[in-house]
């Protein structure tokens, strides 16, 4: 039975696919690469993130060269980032959930605090976790400390999110998940890892 549910941001409650696909552009203009769609991204992308970068590139990173793109994507993303809203039936899920949620996601916790704030959603949460550190990695040992920090059973968790990692994050700590259509993965790649994919956050909430 479900008591808590952790909900990811980038691509589940905010609905960003065209900044983070307009920021992946213009960081990559300089490599002369043809411009990528939000289906053409999506073929490409994983975590950690900078596999992606080379999938799109063909090649390994240089030295030093994650760094430049990451700072470059970031830049550009919270620029485009401030013309996106929430999913279109995030706030009808936040409210009609009884137990408690939380909110973890890899972007930067100094931008996520305010950009959750400015929906006027911060209440739903008894607490909101994006990284401190370097961003890029994986979200299992993030969600794990998340966990910890909450004070939920793992078993009672349920996981939404919209990546393959938040599926591998919640089996890590011992959650379940349920994977979203409405962000960054292909429909295929959710669906491989097992675990029950939907298309809106309503359908989620089918699986407490």
């Amino acid at each position: 039975m479900t008591k808590h549910i952790i909900w990811d941001w980038n691509g589940t409650l905010l609905h960003d696919i065209d900044a983070v696909v307009g920021a992946t552009n213009e960081v990559f203009k300089p490599y002369s690469l043809p411009a990528l769609t939000a289906d053409g991204f999506r073929a490409v992308y994983t975590r950690p993130i900078w596999l992606a970068y080379e999938r799109l590139l063909g090649r390994p990173l240089e030295d030093g060269e994650w760094e430049l793109l990451d700072t470059g994507f970031h830049d550009h993303y919270f620029r485009l980032s401030v013309v996106c809203g929430l999913a279109a039936d995030a706030e009808l899920s936040l409210a009609s959930w009884t137990g408690t949620q939380s909110l973890c996601s890899m972007a930067p916790h100094s931008h996520l605090v305010p950009a959750v704030e400015s929906f006027g959603i911060t209440g739903h949460f008894t607490r909101i976790d994006g990284l401190l550190g370097s961003s890029g990695g994986e979200k299992a040992a993030h969600m794990a400390a998340h966990i910890e920090a909450v004070g939920v059973e793992a078993r009672e968790v349920l996981v939404i999110g919209d990546s393959v990692d938040d599926g591998i994050a919640a089996k890590h700590v011992g959650a379940r998940a349920v994977l979203y259509t409405g962000g960054m993965t292909l429909r295929a790649e959710l669906e491989a890892t097992g675990f029950p994919v939907v298309d809106t956050l309503a359908e989620a909430l089918d699986h407490t």
